[in-house]
């Protein structure tokens, strides 16, 4: 099969390197430079879009973001309305989809500009997280507000264009469920992992390290089934979760979504027989999805670093993934996998390493 993706980053080469190891054909369409690219090639092709897509059986992505016009040219190919994936790059859309499938989410409200946020501010009875409605990531585009914060100073900063105002929730941990729907409707999730931030951006996951209980791992598929049967999904889909306690159960609570494969599926590249990106393509073509097995594995994330130092390049235990980005802060730029047999030795990993790796933005 010939598959074009939208998007030449490190998702879409990762991508497209999965699909020529499923024996399939694949280009890349760069939405930076508007040239259509082979696979970790640095010179573009004397190619089109409009002949890119002639030429593909199929069309996915690598970012949800897709050009209005792309989505029109190439509407055909995709395997699913990209229409609806494109709403979902407005948060108002994305907690409206949630709440339409009856999927559980903090307490949210839209705002306009910033008089409607100040209203909201001061009738605030607890703290409250603030997004842009479009836009952001890694943290950007994002505010906290607590009850005893400046009202006029928040909404200035955070009112500049429309938004949502969440109420900010006590989680004991992040975990997010990578999967993968086929055209059929048919579901291959890994188990939730534990995702560890450091100011708005993901430092490192633990894959198959944590302990998941099956009454968590349903309730995560579950949603994961609602969400992407209501889209008529087909590829790879994140869920971003909280756990929290309610009423001595353990719940959980959708952050958001990404459409598309994800960072804190990068551990599966390592960890699993079958990775996200490996998900994704057999969801595409129409091959049976997989059943998994795992090995446990931290993936730590490169971020702002010039380079990965050689001590880990080496290492038997490691898999080093390097991006060939410009290093600056906050900036992911590689990731580490490593196999380890415990939390505890992940945990000796990252207080080794972390440190080395991750240079974040001021």
């Amino acid at each position: 099969m010939k598959i074009l993706f939208i998007g030449d980053g490190q998702l879409g080469q990762m991508l497209g390197a999965s699909g020529i190891s499923h024996g399939h054909e694949c280009l890349l369409f760069s939405t930076r430079s508007n040239t259509v690219k082979p696979l970790s090639a640095q010179l573009d092709l004397s190619m089109s879009l409009a002949e890119a897509i002639a030429w593909a059986d199929v069309v996915s992505w690598e970012h949800e973001d897709i050009p209005a016009d792309i989505i029109a040219a190439a509407h055909d190919k995709f395997l699913m309305d990209p229409a609806r994936i494109k709403s979902l790059t407005d948060r108002r859309a994305e907690k409206k989809l949630f709440d339409d499938c009856q999927v559980p989410t903090s307490p949210w409200q839209t705002y306009h500009n910033a008089d409607e946020l100040t209203k909201i501010l001061q009738q605030a009875e607890q703290p409250l997280v603030l997004k842009a409605a479009r836009g952001g990531y890694d943290g950007k585009g994002q505010w906290r507000f607590g009850v005893a914060d400046e009202v006029a100073e928040v909404a200035a900063a955070a009112g500049q264009a429309p938004g949502i105002a969440e109420q900010m929730i006590a989680f004991e941990r992040e975990v997010s469920l990578v999967g993968a729907r086929s055209k059929d409707g048919s579901i291959c999730c890994y188990p939730l992992i534990t995702n560890v931030h450091e100011r708005g951006i993901l430092s490192y996951s633990l894959g198959a390290i944590d302990p998941v209980s099956d009454a968590l791992q349903q309730q995560a598929e579950a949603c994961f089934k609602r969400l992407t049967d209501a889209l008529n999904y087909v590829g790879v889909l994140a869920i971003e979760f909280f756990v929290v306690e309610e009423q001595q159960q353990t719940k959980l609570l959708v952050n958001e979504i990404a459409p598309r494969v994800h960072n804190s599926g990068h551990w599966t590249m390592t960890g699993a027989n079958s990775s996200q990106f490996d998900l994704h393509i057999r969801a595409l073509t129409g091959m049976p999805l997989p059943l998994l097995r795992l090995t446990p594995t931290l993936m730590l994330n490169v971020i702002g670093a010039e380079q990965i130092p050689a001590g880990l390049w080496h290492h038997a235990d490691t898999d080093c993934h390097w991006y060939n980005k410009e290093a600056r802060p906050g900036r992911k730029v590689g990731h580490v996998n490593i196999r380890t047999a415990n939390r505890d030795t992940a945990q000796q990993w990252v207080s080794q390493w972390a440190h080395k790796l991750q240079v974040l933005a001021d």
